[in-house]
């Protein structure tokens, strides 16, 4: 396990956005929320269809966005990349599924816009990611006991000690906040890191408000300094 290292991680809450191996640490101006990201170029090149996102899948590629720049992984339009991807988040699809059905009631009960249906599943918002970013490994939505990263980091260690892909983005979205990790088991003078695997698990096992992870991480990678 001592081989699993964190080369990247992207934030977002209501105060701002950032990444901690790059130092990046935006906050908003009085008024601005995280949904105004797109307008500030956070994206390589344009996310299709993002207008029709739901809140979750759109915090999701913020977080995304930012894990994959802290990482030093580009992207681009028509390349794939073998990274897979585990999100998590308090309520899995529940808001999607009350809005669905919402417009299903007030259609008659005969219909439904497709549009909300897509966000019916809790692995939508990761599945919305993987297909911008060009990700083809393992997709997976892992719902965690008191929405603990604990189970997601066990379920990525897995996948990259069994070769099942060399890269897996790890995290958690909310209505307001988002966070992602870059796990890979590589190493060497051309692969950066902000720390391993058990420095990773000792900080999400003992705090699990996505504010206190990023401070915490940041002092890993001041420390290194």
């Amino acid at each position: 396990m001592n081989s699993i290292t964190l080369k990247g991680i992207g934030w977002l809450t209501k105060e701002g956005y950032g990444c901690i191996r790059s130092g990046l640490r935006q906050r908003f101006e009085p008024g601005e929320t995280a949904h105004m990201l797109l307008k500030k170029g956070i994206f390589s090149h344009p996310f299709k269809n993002f207008g029709r996102l739901d809140t979750l899948s759109r915090m999701t590629a913020y977080a995304v966005a930012l894990a994959l720049q802290d990482a030093g992984i580009e992207y681009m339009p028509g390349k794939k990349q073998d990274i897979g991807i585990i999100g998590t988040n308090s309520e899995g699809s529940l808001q999607s599924d009350l809005e669905y059905f919402e417009d299903y009631v007030n259609s008659g009960r005969t219909l439904s816009r497709g549009n909300l249906f897509i966000y019916t599943l809790p692995s939508s918002p990761v599945g919305e990611s993987a297909i911008h970013f060009g990700l083809l490994g393992p997709l997976l939505y892992a719902a965690g006991e008191g929405n603990s990263l604990a189970p997601l980091l066990d379920n990525a260690v897995e996948m990259l000690l069994s070769g099942e892909t060399p890269i897996v983005l790890v995290g958690t979205a909310e209505e307001h906040e988002g966070l992602y990790f870059v796990l890979d088991n590589a190493s060497g003078p051309d692969r950066p890191l902000l720390c391993d695997i058990g420095v990773a698990r000792t900080i999400t096992d003992s705090d699990h408000d996505i504010t206190a992870m990023v401070q915490k991480f940041s002092f890993v990678e001041a420390g290194k300094a």
